[in-house]
């Protein structure tokens, strides 16, 4: 991979570790405002969305390092909606998780015939967002209901 491509390379991880660094902050506090009889199994599943998200940015800063690069301090976005219905939460999870699978299509982008290791990791983590947009989807519909949650 050229220098260029190494630099774009190492720009896209640092974004992607931001993402999932805000991610990290935003399934915490949407742990934190969840109230109601279903309250324990929705907390575990946004505490595990978290440490799943830090194990994430860890890997991003890893291949930055491993390219030489510097792991970005910043973290991404952190809007503050003061929605907090789990709908409310769902829908920002939804949108939170198609962003950081935007970013993962553009690393491989970048790195398509210039990197197997990059290649595969942008693969795997495609398929990991994918898998979880359709959990939320899943999670978004009314019971019963078969057709995909489009959002209004």
């Amino acid at each position: 991979m050229d220098n260029v491509k190494k630099q774009q390379a190492i720009d896209a991880l640092n974004h992607i570790m931001e993402l999932e660094l805000a991610g990290v902050v935003r399934y915490t506090h949407y742990s934190l405002m969840v109230y109601g009889y279903n309250r324990i199994p929705i907390v575990s599943w946004l505490k595990g969305n978290a440490d799943e998200s830090l194990a994430h940015a860890h890997k991003a800063g890893e291949l930055v390092t491993l390219l030489g690069g510097h792991p970005s301090l910043k973290i991404g976005a952190l809007l503050e909606t003061e929605q907090h219905d789990i709908g409310d939460i769902l829908r920002e999870s939804l949108d939170l998780e198609t962003t950081a699978l935007s970013a993962y299509y553009a690393l491989l982008k970048i790195v398509e015939g210039g990197s197997v290791l990059l290649e595969e990791y942008a693969r795997e983590m495609i398929v990991a967002e994918e898998l979880h947009l359709d959990e939320v989807n899943k999670m978004l519909r009314r019971p019963g209901a078969i057709e995909v949650f489009e959002a209004s």
